[in-house]
């Protein structure tokens, strides 16, 4: 493992930080103190530090060098309404709240690298780090896209990383392509006609519309859809009535849709609205079905991905990166940033849970669970990698 140099160094001061934020997690659009923290340390090392973009977003430019090249490098920082289950010495001390996905190990990895980049340099032109609200549900990315983030800080490319529990640390993992899926839920309301149980002729049951619309949909995967092409219809709600013997007037059926492409989503969301209008009439009854899509898929763009991949091998070496993962339908909205320009989305290890201390909660340390804890022990390496790629994309001549 090639880490940058005396970045080890800096460990317990970004540590220190890392774990005042765990303290202390704050909710999308409402990261305040967070943003402030990271926008006082930028400020210190010298950064141009420009804040309340998207809301609470924050972006550090550091420049060296003549070049007007400009690269992007991103990192989260939201936490998530959960119970934190630890009880270690920086555990959440808020009721309800609680950094289960890592944003403030993401946050710290990307401080690590502005740090050392402060201090070294090693490059030859721009580099924007981009600390962004709201990635859990509140479109952070876009939000600040909107409030002018690529035309205030242009960039030829933009990168963002994600702790993956489960995989070994030092080990890295990206793909050209579809990284990860887009999130988009539904609701389906459904109107009959109320009727006493017992004289069902009387009425005309939502319910039993609901149970052929559930199975219908799932026609829409196994039928409408090419095989290859990957996704993910769940109904995960069926609301309807409140008392046994009474045939309701209306039912709701609710659910996600994941999808590695667009012209997927088209197609499920235009067949699961003729299926939610039509399938109703043969009973007797009425359906509309809303569509919200979330985020897109996030997809890699296939230069940057490979691009991503030799600055992984140069920090950990070939068999400890995977550049052909396997995509998880799971939901990033860096995508929005994807879209609006190239880049690639990397995962890095965080292990199997065992750095934890004592004092943490009896479940594994997986995302969006009470007993997560990001891995201090990632502060070095991460921030290489942020360092690695921002050397390499903007090279001294």
């Amino acid at each position: 493992m090639r880490l940058a140099e005396g970045i080890v160094d800096l460990q317990a001061e970004i540590q220190a930080i890392r774990r005042d934020i765990h303290a202390h997690p704050e909710l999308c659009f409402a990261e305040h103190r967070t943003a402030a923290i990271v926008a006082d340390k930028l400020k210190a090392w010298g950064l141009a530090v420009h804040t309340g973009l998207g809301g609470t977003g924050v972006v550090g430019t550091l420049r060296r060098g003549t070049s007007t090249r400009a690269v992007g490098l991103r990192a989260d920082m939201d936490a998530l309404p959960l119970q934190e289950h630890n009880s270690f010495e920086h555990a959440s001390t808020y009721q309800g709240r609680m950094h289960a996905c890592g944003h403030d190990g993401h946050t710290a990895m990307l401080l690590a690298g502005a740090r050392w980049l402060s201090l070294h340099g090693g490059f030859d032109g721009i580099v924007h780090f981009i600390f962004q609200p709201a990635e859990e549900g509140g479109a952070g990315a876009q939000k600040m896209i909107d409030d002018g983030l690529f035309t205030r800080f242009p960039c030829e490319a933009v990168f963002g990383m994600h702790n993956w529990p489960g995989a070994a640390v030092g080990t890295f993992s990206t793909t050209p392509g579809p990284m990860m899926a887009s999130s988009n839920e539904f609701e389906v309301t459904l109107r009959g006609k109320g009727a006493h149980a017992a004289l069902p002729q009387n009425g005309i049951d939502p319910v039993l519309v609901a149970t052929h619309l559930v199975q219908a949909f799932q026609s829409i995967i196994t039928r409408n859809k090419k095989p290859i092409d990957a996704a993910v219809l769940s109904v995960t709600e069926i609301h309807a009535g409140d008392a046994t013997n009474i045939i309701p007037d209306s039912a709701i059926v609710r659910g996600t849709v994941r999808t590695f492409t667009v012209e997927t989503l088209d197609l499920i969301e235009t067949r699961m609205r003729e299926l939610s209008e039509q399938l109703p009439l043969a009973f007797g009854a009425t359906g509309s079905l809303h569509f919200h899509r979330n985020y897109p898929p996030t997809i890699n763009h296939p230069g940057q991905a490979a691009f991503a991949a030799s600055v992984m091998r140069e920090l950990v070496g070939d068999d400890q990166v995977n550049d052909q993962c396997e995509p998880t339908m799971g939901a990033e909205d860096f995508a929005f940033m994807l879209q609006a320009k190239p880049g690639c989305y990397v995962f890095i290890g965080n292990g199997d849970g065992t750095h934890r201390e004592s004092g943490h909660g009896m479940g594994p340390c997986m995302l969006h669970n009470p007993s997560y804890d990001f891995n201090d022990e990632l502060i070095p390496l991460g921030g290489s990698f942020w360092v690695r790629l921002a050397q390499r994309f903007l090279p001294i001549a």
